[in-house]
């Protein structure tokens, strides 16, 4: 099988990848040459589309033989076999890894700017190359995006040797490849025109894959640096949008909470933008404890939403359900959030203790009636707030306002608070 160029190889390449549409897919293409591919997957499966930066690991008397890879934040894969067996003293490992350091952090800027790494963790990773020679770059790239959290990867190529997709299967969860010719020399024998992709182009390529059209809604994932720990997140920016809300989950949720996303939704028809990112990692949900932290999830919190400033000169609002409406009005204390409201569903407001009274923000406790106990606690929390606030019953409805009708209820609320102390356009 023939290809004409890289866009080419791409469309085909994306036909065969069709059965991954409806998953959440992130498309990486091995710069240079696969990112025009892996750029054609990504518009035809209406993925978003980043580059994934690598740095092989050579042993420093065979270099083509590699003991492992690194790639960007700080994520390290190392086969202690091939250690063990090559006799690589510590030091060595430690000199070979600084300077691959070094060049991974300059194609990183050179690539990607000031753009954050998409993030990967729990997410199906198409990892994309023009073709595969020997595999070995593949290899170590599938490695760092599962290091990276990504909880399916697969391999996509147009063109590779059968030995080499047949190792490269035990490295994958999928390898979908779409010739693999027998007599196999060098990839750019089965293109007509494989001339060299420049970094211009993939820089090009990337920013056109991430860039709203005009006047169109904008929606991204995102990565946060907070707390010393990394947090995953969708921004949704209406066209116009005249602010922006953050959600603050509360135990046993993420940002894929389905209340809090239909609430959302309900926020971005009205011309308001919405975050909803992950106070925890994964491996941190697991102990209880750390869900009823609230210093701790409101201090990740002021900064992601410093974060959120840095990148978007709109107002910010907090929506926190259950505990984490707790971080929302702990973290709406500090004169650093400087947030310009608040909304409670469910919440916990009393687990803010006594910074409740330092809240600023406008505040709107929402609870349903048939949640007796977490009623009579905001009603306790309303008597320590200093700051303008409104207690609103949903009748009928319990904690997880379940009921039909009573999330509609929550997000009208909702809506008509935040449009009255951010401002936004109405109307979808």
């Amino acid at each position: 099988m023939l290809f004409t160029d890289r866009v080419d190889a791409g469309r085909r390449l994306a036909e065969a990848l069709g059965h991954l549409a409806g998953e959440k897919t992130v498309v990486l293409g091995l710069p240079r040459g696969g990112v025009p591919v892996a750029f054609e997957v990504a518009q035809a499966l209406h993925a978003p589309l980043d580059v994934i930066v690598v740095r092989k690991l050579g042993v420093p008397y065979h270099r083509e033989l590699a003991f492992g890879a690194i790639g960007e934040d700080q994520v390290r894969v190392i086969s202690d076999d091939i250690v063990r067996r090559s006799g690589i003293a510590e030091e060595d490992i430690a000199v070979v890894e600084r300077a691959e350091a070094v060049e991974l952090e300059r194609q990183a800027l050179r690539f990607r700017g000031n753009r954050p790494m998409l993030p990967l963790d729990g997410r199906t990773a198409i990892v994309v190359d023009d073709g595969v020679a020997t595999g070995a770059t593949a290899k170590a790239a599938c490695q760092v995006v599962r290091a990276h959290g990504a909880a399916r990867v697969v391999l996509a190529v147009p063109v590779a040797p059968p030995d080499a997709v047949a190792a490269l299967r035990s490295a994958v969860d999928e390898v979908v490849c779409l010739s693999t010719p027998s007599a196999f020399r060098a990839v750019g024998e089965w293109y007509h025109d494989f001339s060299q992709t420049p970094d211009e182009e993939v820089i090009d390529l990337l920013g056109k894959a991430n860039r709203p059209a005009a006047g169109a809604d904008r929606s991204e994932e995102v990565g946060v640096d907070a707390g010393g720990v990394r947090l995953a997140g969708e921004l949704v920016l209406p066209a116009g949008a005249g602010a922006i809300v953050m959600f603050a989950h509360g135990s046993g949720s993420s940002r894929h909470s389905p209340r809090n996303r239909r609430v959302a939704s309900a926020l971005n028809e009205a011309g308001l933008g919405t975050l909803l990112f992950d106070l925890l990692t994964t491996a941190e949900e697991a102990d209880r404890a750390n869900v009823f932290d609230i210093e701790t999830l409101a201090g990740r919190l002021v900064d992601t939403t410093r974060w959120l400033r840095s990148r978007e000169a709109l107002p910010i609002g907090y929506f926190g359900a259950s505990t984490g409406a707790a971080a929302a009005l702990r973290a709406a204390a500090s004169a650093e959030a400087d947030v310009g409201a608040v909304v409670s569903r469910g919440g916990r407001p009393d687990l803010a203790g006594p910074r409740l009274a330092d809240v600023r923000a406008p505040t709107l406790l929402i609870v349903g009636g048939d949640d007796t106990m977490v009623l009579e606690l905001n009603r306790q929390a309303q008597a320590q707030l200093r700051c303008e606030n409104r207690l609103e019953v949903v009748p009928g409805a319990t904690h997880l306002f379940e009921e039909p009708g009573a999330l509609d209820e929550v997000a009208g609320l909702a809506q008509a608070w935040f449009i009255r102390h951010l401002g936004a356009r109405t109307g979808g």
